[in-house]
């Protein structure tokens, strides 16, 4: 497995391609396998691919793969030696965990991943991107398990931190994850587990999705705002949020939590223009085995 096809499939995965990544999986989890024993590269390289799994697992709504995916990941990471390879196989676990349950844990992990990324008083871009990822992971987890402290505490790290990236001449060697619309972003699903969702939609209102770089965050960012407007009643802004969700990355719209928010759609507006037309073009295909 080389450095261009796992570049190829996580381009996949931003732009949203579930079903053509879900093909090409199977290929490479192989070559993680092999790739695993060669040494710290290889082990760093299977770990990124097991970080990939575990995200399409999440995309699918497999959560116990995606556990078990991110597990690899995490024992992949520790081989390797690289902080950050462990801090993106703490992000994967976060998920898996908190749909489990295990919501202290996934904070732990993402507490522990960040330390690592920050221990140097002049980290490195690279670190700084992944701390930034790392925090707004963690204070995600943080709303999740209602701890408004923690989740604010990350949340601003994460906005200071990406102001420093922003504001360094030593940051233009390579895309960054980490970016103020990023931070925005993240904050719709936090205020809106910490139950503020009039917060939530002020920060949805902030957010300019042109400022997200990939397919997958704007689906993101309209899956997060319609979540939020249905906690309101707004059913017919939500919906109009699920269009821009198929219109960033069709794949996205398909997924089986994505889909459960066009139920509840349905159920109290069956009438809405389009929405049957919307729930049918949605419509997974059950033709093709899980990978």
């Amino acid at each position: 497995m080389s450095d261009a096809e796992l570049g190829a499939a996580r381009a996949l995965f931003v732009v949203g391609a579930y079903d053509r990544l879900g093909r090409l999986m199977p290929l490479l989890l192989t070559g993680a396998e092999h790739g695993v024993r060669t040494g710290p590269a290889g082990a760093a390289r299977a770990a990124e691919v097991w970080v990939l799994a575990a995200q399409l697992a999440v995309k699918q709504g497999r959560t116990p793969a995606a556990g078990a995916y991110a597990g690899l990941a995490g024992a992949a990471a520790r081989r390797s030696g690289d902080a950050l390879v462990l801090a993106a196989s703490a992000r994967a676990a976060a998920t898996p965990l908190r749909r489990t349950g295990r919501t202290r844990e996934a904070l732990v992990l993402l507490q522990e991943a960040h330390a690592h990324l920050t221990v140097s008083s002049r980290p490195a871009a690279a670190a700084l991107d992944a701390a930034g990822m790392v925090a707004l992971t963690a204070a995600y987890t943080a709303a999740q398990a209602h701890l408004p402290v923690i989740a604010r505490d990350f949340a601003d790290n994460a906005e200071q931190t990406a102001l420093r990236i922003a504001h360094s001449p030593h940051t233009a060697d390579g895309p960054r994850e980490l970016s103020a619309g990023q931070c925005v972003l993240y904050r719709i699903g936090i205020e809106r587990h910490l139950g503020d969702v009039d917060g939530a939609l002020a920060h949805a209102r902030r957010l300019d999705p042109g400022q997200l770089l990939t397919a997958e965050r704007r689906a993101r960012a309209a899956t997060d705002t319609a979540r939020a407007l249905l906690d309101v009643g707004d059913m017919a802004s939500a919906f109009a949020q699920l269009r821009l969700v198929e219109l960033a990355a069709p794949g996205e719209a398909r997924r089986p939590s994505v889909r459960a928010l066009a139920t509840r759609i349905a159920a109290d507006r069956p009438g809405l223009p389009g929405l049957a037309a919307y729930t049918r073009r949605t419509a997974p295909d059950t033709s093709r085995p899980a990978w």
